[in-house]
């Protein structure tokens, strides 16, 4: 009766076991849903990651998973460490062999900057990839979390995304009521091209009380002519260089002497690379704009008031 017993309860133990299984392997996988709506699935934390741009590198790095990056693409270059990781090309032209040889086990996509074709040859060969570019300064912090997930480092990657999104409420009701001024924001001098109000520069720019007088246009990037610029007549140019640092992207505007932004000497440079990636040194990039907005704002008030003493004085 005894060994019957025993044998009873072995039996009903290695059942439990077997029913228990796949809920103990789906809690030991870890899930993600990427920007495009793609969910991903790991079963276990990614180890060797690859990414396919430089937002995507420093996103890695914030969620505290940088020392998991094994391998990335050009202008890769912030935090420093990431300075020290293997190229393997541009986001636009992959070196597939050598991606492929490092055996990812994570590819992290750019949605618009990689090239369908590349992307579509990881997922054919069975490589795991995560598509990711936020448009929110809430899709910053999440993106750090859901990269977090699939890297074990939560702790650390929900940290910095909370103190992201405390850095983001402080800064909106910093200048929230700021006077708002039109502004016109240059990604590139030849082509022409802007920005409209659903990338992050223009979210930046409105944060900051500038509005953006290309923000209804359809493209997120989009081309334009000299010819609208001066029609839109901005109160402030604004334009990104490396550190910030005064070039000559802005020179070709300073031949229409009649330009508000020319005439209040409203030309701005600011620091590219924060700017320009969707990771948490939009916080110092909201700063800076900001910073130059009130500089438009007082030169635009002494001109005002000059204005008005000239005509005091007729």
């Amino acid at each position: 009766m005894v060994s019957h017993w025993l044998n009873l309860r072995f039996a009903l133990g290695f059942l439990a076991a077997i029913l228990a299984y796949p809920t103990s392997a789906s809690e030991m996988q870890r899930c993600a849903v990427d920007d495009t709506g793609k969910e991903l699935c790991l079963l276990a934390s990614a180890e060797r990651v690859i990414t396919l741009s430089p937002g995507a590198t420093e996103l890695m790095f914030a969620a505290g998973a940088g020392d998991k990056v094994m391998a990335v693409v050009n202008y890769s270059d912030y935090p420093p460490a990431a300075l020290e990781l293997p190229l393997i090309g541009s986001h636009t032209r992959v070196d597939m062999e050598a991606l492929i040889a490092l055996n990812p086990d994570l590819v992290v996509t750019w949605v618009t900057g990689n090239p369908p074709a590349q992307v579509e040859l990881l997922d054919e060969l069975g490589v795991p990839t995560f598509a990711i570019e936020p448009r929110t300064f809430a899709g910053v912090s999440s993106v750090i979390e859901r990269l977090a997930t699939l890297a074990g480092t939560e702790p650390e990657g929900f940290a910095e995304a909370e103190r992201f999104r405390v850095g983001i409420a402080a800064l909106t009701q910093q200048y929230a009521g700021v006077e708002p001024i039109p502004v016109f924001y240059q990604v590139w001098e030849k082509p022409l091209m802007t920005v409209n109000n659903e990338h992050l520069i223009g979210k930046v720019l409105k944060l900051c009380g500038g509005v953006n007088v290309f923000g209804d246009m359809q493209r997120l990037i989009p081309r334009i002519s000299a010819e609208v610029v001066l029609q839109a007549d901005p109160d402030a140019i604004l334009t990104g260089s490396v550190d910030g640092v005064s070039d000559d992207q802005l020179d070709e505007w300073k031949k229409y002497a009649g330009l508000t932004a020319v005439e209040k000497n409203n030309l701005f440079f600011v620091p590219a690379s924060p700017i320009s990636r969707p990771t948490p040194r939009l916080l110092d990039a909201i700063q800076t704009v900001c910073g130059k907005l009130a500089i438009a704002r007082e030169n635009l008030a002494r001109a005002r008031d000059k204005l008005e003493s000239s005509r005091e004085n007729l």
